[in-house]
This record gives C-alpha cells, sequence and structure tokens, in this order.
C-alpha cells in the first residue's frame, strides 16, 4: 500500500500551496454539497417503508430491517473505508465512493425482492462514508485559524443532508414511486463524482499525510485506528463526549414520533416529518460555533452545549401538551449537540494531522454508537414511563455529558 503525500492545490493552478494555507468559496460549497447527498442516501427509505414493504411483499419486520440495515452498512464503512484516507490519495478514494455510491442507488431502485433491496441498502451505506472522508479531506486544507469554521460549513452538509432526504424522498415518492428518490440520487452522486475530480483541490508533496505509514498493510492500519483510543486520551473523551450529545439528542428523534401522533396533537406522517425541519436552525448555527471555536472559545463552547442540551430537557417536559415549549426544546437540543459535534471535532483534527482520516473513524463510530444506544432506551422507556420518562433519559444522558466534561476539565487543570 502506498502513502499518499500532501500539499494543497486547486485543480486548475499550476502551482499548489500547503496543507492548511486557505480554500476557496467554490470548493467549499462543492464538498458541502456532496457531502449532503451522501449522507442523505442513508435516509430515503424511512418514510417509504410502507410503500416499499407493499411493491415488494415485505413483512413489517422485514421492511423495518431496511432502517438497521442502512445503519449497519454506515458502520461498516466508518470503521473499514474511512481509515483507508490517511494512506490512499483522499481525493480519489472520495471519488470512487461517490460513483460506487451512485451505482448502488441504481441498483437498490430495481430491487424485485427484499434480499436485494438489504443488500443494495447494506452497500450503499456502506459507500456513503465518501462524506466522512471529506471532512478530514477539508480540515486538511483549512488553516488552523479557519479550521472550525470550515468543518463546521461541511457538517453542515451532512446534517442537512440528513434533515431533507426525508422530506424529499416523500415529495419524490408522490410523483413516480419510492424508486423514484433512488434514481434522482444515483444520478446527483454521479454528477457529484464528476465535479469532484475536476474542482476538489488537490493534496500532494507535502508529508502531512505520510506520518511512518509507508507500506502499512489493510490490517495493520484498522489495528492502528483502534489504538489511536487507547493512544490519545483527548480522543476517547471528546468521542465519548460526541456520543453522550448524540445519544440524549437521539432520544428526542425516537420519541418525538410516538408524541406528535397521539393526543393532544395527533399529527399525521407527513406533518410529524415536516416537523424535523425545525432541526435546520441548529445546523445554521454550526458555523457560529466554528467561529467561536477558531477564536480560541472551544472549551466555552463545549460547556455551553453540555448544559443547553441537559437545561432543553427540562424545556421539552413542558412541550407535552405544548407546541410553542416543544419547538424551543428541539431547537435547543440541536443547537448544543452541534455545539459539542463541532467544537469536539476542532480538538480531535488538531491531534495527529497524518492520522486525521483514522481519527475521524475512531471518533464519528463512537458518535454514531452513542445515537444507536439514545434510540434504543427511548424505545425501551417511552414503553413503561411515557414522555416524561424519555425526558428524564434525556436529561439523564445530557448530565454525563457534563460530567464528563467538568472532569476532562479538572484533570487538564492538574
Amino acid at each position: 500500500m502506498t502513502t499518499t503525500t500532501h500539499s494543497v492545490a486547486s485543480a486548475g493552478e499550476a502551482r499548489g500551496a500547503l496543507p492548511g494555507s486557505g480554500i476557496g468559496r467554490g470548493p467549499l460549497l462543492l464538498m458541502t454539497v456532496a457531502t449532503g447527498l451522501s449522507a442523505a442516501s442513508n435516509y430515503f427509505a424511512q418514510p417509504l417503508l410502507d410503500l416499499i414493504s407493499r411493491d415488494l411483499h415485505l413483512s413489517a419486520t422485514l421492511a423495518g430491517l431496511i432502517v438497521t440495515a442502512s445503519q449497519a452498512g454506515y458502520a461498516l464503512g466508518l470503521m473499514l473505508l474511512v481509515p483507508l484516507g490517511d494512506v490512499r490519495d483522499r481525493r480519489r478514494l472520495a471519488v470512487g465512493l461517490f460513483l460506487a455510491s451512485a451505482a448502488l442507488l441504481a441498483v437498490t431502485a430495481a430491487s424485485t425482492g427484499g434480499a436485494m433491496m438489504l443488500a443494495g441498502t447494506v452497500l450503499v451505506a456502506l459507500t456513503s462514508v465518501g462524506a466522512q472522508v471529506i471532512v478530514p479531506y477539508a480540515a486538511t486544507l483549512a488553516p488552523e485559524a479557519e479550521r472550525g469554521r470550515i468543518v463546521g460549513v461541511v457538517m453542515s452538509g451532512i446534517l442537512l443532508g440528513g434533515l431533507l432526504a426525508r422530506t424529499a424522498s416523500g415529495l419524490l415518492s408522490t410523483l413516480g414511486g419510492w424508486r423514484t428518490i433512488y434514481v434522482v440520487n444515483a444520478v446527483l452522486m454521479a454528477g457529484m463524482a464528476l465535479l469532484l475530480a475536476r474542482f476538489l483541490p488537490r493534496v500532494r508533496e507535502e508529508g502531512e499525510s505520510s506520518g511512518g505509514q509507508a507500506g502499512i498493510g489493510y490490517p495493520a492500519l484498522l489495528r492502528s485506528t483502534l489504538a489511536l483510543l487507547r493512544e490519545e486520551p483527548v480522543l476517547r473523551v471528546r468521542a465519548a463526549l460526541a456520543a453522550f450529545a448524540l445519544a440524549s439528542y437521539s432520544v428526542q428523534l425516537t420519541a418525538l414520533t410516538f408524541l406528535l401522533a397521539r393526543e393532544p396533537f395527533g399529527w399525521s406522517e407527513s406533518s410529524i416529518g415536516l416537523f424535523g425541519l425545525v432541526g435546520v436552525v441548529g445546523v445554521l448555527t454550526m458555523t457560529f460555533a466554528g467561529r467561536l471555536n477558531d477564536r480560541g472559545y472551544v472549551q466555552h463552547v463545549t460547556a455551553g452545549g453540555v448544559l443547553l442540551l441537559t437545561g432543553s430537557w427540562l424545556v421539552l417536559i413542558a412541550g407535552e401538551r405544548s407546541l410553542v415549549w416543544l419547538v424551543l426544546g428541539v431547537i435547543g437540543l440541536n443547537v448544543a449537540q452541534q455545539a459539542v459535534l463541532n467544537s469536539s471535532q476542532k480538538v480531535v483534527y488538531g491531534l495527529r494531522p497524518e492520522a486525521r482520516n483514522r481519527i475521524n473513524s475512531a471518533f464519528m463510530t463512537t458518535f454514531f454508537v452513542g445515537g444507536a444506544v439514545g434510540s434504543a432506551l427511548t424505545s425501551v422507556v417511552w414503553g413503561m414511563a411515557g414522555w416524561s420518562g424519555v425526558c428524564l433519559l434525556g436529561a439523564g444522558l445530557g448530565a454525563g455529558a457534563v460530567l464528563l466534561w467538568g472532569a476532562e476539565r479538572a484533570r487538564s487543570r492538574r
């Protein structure tokens, strides 16, 4: 396995700049849109499960596994593919993954049965981690003084893609059935791969990614990813903080559908899906949080995030019968979760530039495990204690993040 060497140059420039020398608005917009399209692939099926199950003659249990298959595929991609960015050309890796996603989306759209649909879903999710190759790539291109802002902008693409995918798939399904969104995104992903190949800034000649990794084999690469969690206490703490934050946030995501479907709200599935767009407010705050992080307020942003995370659940208790309090609480959770995520990424991406993709793999895998745990706990608690129990669970997970952050600060002062 050969080592990729890095220095930054735009595709149209004859002479490249060094890593961290800056990134233009055009490439930044390109990466943001690209990550959004890639991330969206994992959420198309969620509002379409009933349509898919009827068309493919699937049982409710098998249809439900489509969502699980997507989560499993994405987790595998984070662990198995993202680390390759430290020893392969990240630009080529991202383009290859986008092309693979495009082809697999087309295969999924042509599904004739449950097995083909599940296999296509897993493989689309596996290759959709091209977005998580682009995020550390953007961190490499960004100067240190702007890294938080730039990572925040690119991450906003991922988050907006997830939020808008459900709405887009629902709307397009009314025009041409459930397969339409998969075909449309296949075309968009193929087009995006061509744009990335043409315009994504190049990285070459600087030894940022060499880091002594020349000749490293794939099994050793995966082992070194796990070793980073052992060797870097800051990475462990920040990954755990982000996991607690997403776990608390996922409690709301899971329980909100149950709450809005019953009295006093009694909303339809389409209305509940549109309510998710409230989360856009949280995404829009990522750039602001990134700017604060770049100005040296990382710990302040994290502290504000974990405290707001916990406090938002106190507001959400009143949201059981009040839409106003519900909206305010959901916005608070969104802002808090994005603040913890962005500040943590600012910290971990500065640890080992030569291992940035493996750090991202370890960080994001832990992050999404937290979300899965939060969702699983919510299903149990809702059945036992309803909305009040769910709020206590979310607040408890938020309090765990507060305690973890407090312990980290106490250790750093010593």
